[in-house]
């Protein structure tokens, strides 16, 4: 019998994988990972770690599996909390969520079970792993989870071959109200648990709070840039290259306080995020405003009215070379390569037409549409069919 580990969350998903392990055979153990301490920064004061790690245990009573909890709340500080500071700080916004599974997940905690005798670690994430033979040599696949509302491939976009090579996706052959059914049918305690919301595995926090307990506030104000702005208006330019012309369509605009008008004030730039809507309590506009930009340096927002605001949207972005990830490693691209794909910047978007650029510096990715709020510090992740092949951080 082979041992699987699985992480054992105290939700639905991560239950009805367990019971599907067991059902084919394998010997399974639940772990369950607590990673937070501070409870300062929760919205309720409910303790959310504290109810689904006792709801991960009674799913483990129920399914007769052996249960323990690993605090790795050391390493989460330190590889996730600490990069969102600094993120931030940055004025780009990280996505916690990707990095949870790459570097606690799919690391530190997949390196404890495989210390425990583990010959997999497996979760309850909805996507797929297929297995080709290339050249005498196996090669893993990250494939799209059957249920397209709830397709979660994009959260592992940064896995490695070796890390598939260990992991187990046992519920992603699955629709989201068939696991919801097995779990009904178990009896399992988690059958009607709402999908948790807010930072993995710290549960509801807010954002601003949580921030400041590190990135002092201090006083800016808030731009509107007209539409009309000339920054705006496209140049027929001719480009002496292909890497010109992407270059020049992913580039960042340079705004200035004096393009447009003070509309309000706000207590620090490096809260706030392109695209951002909420939270700027700025009345009186006929559209709403959207932040097109944020300049941490001058702690300046810009914003623009209304979601077609041309300040919104880019056709191409730009990965550099240390920030560029294959997952299937055998397609990775040369310098002066390029290959269409489906590709999207955020886990809802749906795929998008693109074509990889790959340059000496890095990887362009040109859109065929115009797209929303490409955010730096964010990850965009390429498909080829329902396969993710890599992904970066938009620079």
């Amino acid at each position: 019998m082979k041992r699987v580990i699985i992480g054992l969350s105290g939700g639905v998903d991560s239950s009805v994988a367990a019971y599907i392990l067991k059902e084919q055979g394998y010997e399974v153990i639940g772990l369950f990972m607590k990673n937070w301490h501070d409870d300062s920064v929760t919205i309720s004061n409910e303790c959310p770690w504290l109810d689904d790690s006792n709801d991960a245990m009674l799913v483990a009573e129920k399914l007769g599996i052996p249960f323990q909890t690993v605090d790795l709340s050391e390493q989460y500080k330190e590889r996730i909390v600490d990069y969102m500071f600094n993120e931030y700080e940055k004025g780009r916004t990280p996505n916690p969520d990707v990095l949870c599974n790459r570097e606690i997940k799919f690391d530190v905690f997949m390196k404890i079970a495989l210390e425990l005798g583990a010959d997999y670690v497996a979760t309850g994430h909805y996507c797929r792993k297929g297995t080709i033979q290339k050249e005498g040599k196996e090669i893993y696949q990250l494939l799209a989870g059957i249920d397209d509302n709830k397709d979660q491939s994009y959260f592992l976009c940064q896995l490695s071959q070796d890390q598939l090579a260990k992991s187990l996706f046992p519920i992603g052959e699955l629709t989201k109200p068939e696991v919801r059914e097995i779990a009904t049918k178990l009896d399992l305690v988690t059958a009607e648990k709402k999908d948790s919301q807010g930072l993995c595995f710290i549960g509801k926090v807010k954002l601003p709070d949580f921030l400041q307990q590190q990135l002092k506030p201090k006083e800016g104000v808030i731009v509107e840039i007209p539409k009309e702005q000339e920054v705006f208006s496209h140049v027929d330019t001719e480009f002496n290259s292909e890497e010109e012309k992407l270059k020049y369509l992913s580039r960042k605009i340079d705004y200035k306080v004096d393009y447009g008008k003070i509309v309000g004030k706000h207590q620090g730039a490096h809260y706030f995020t392109k695209g951002q809507r909420k939270g700027l309590a700025v009345g009186g506009t006929v559209e709403p405003l959207f932040v097109i930009d944020t300049d941490v340096n001058e702690n300046v927002i810009y914003t623009g009215q209304g979601k077609e605001h041309p300040g919104l949207f880019k056709k191409a972005l730009f990965v550099t070379n240390e920030e560029l990830h294959w997952v299937r490693e055998d397609l990775e691209l040369n310098s002066g390569e390029t290959i269409e794909v489906m590709a999207r910047i955020r886990y809802r978007q749906s795929l998008q037409k693109a074509m990889l650029h790959k340059v000496e510096s890095g990887l362009y990715v040109e859109f065929e549409e115009f797209q929303s709020a490409i955010t730096a510090g964010q990850f965009v992740a390429w498909y080829s069919g329902d396969e993710l092949v890599g992904s970066g951080v938009i620079s």
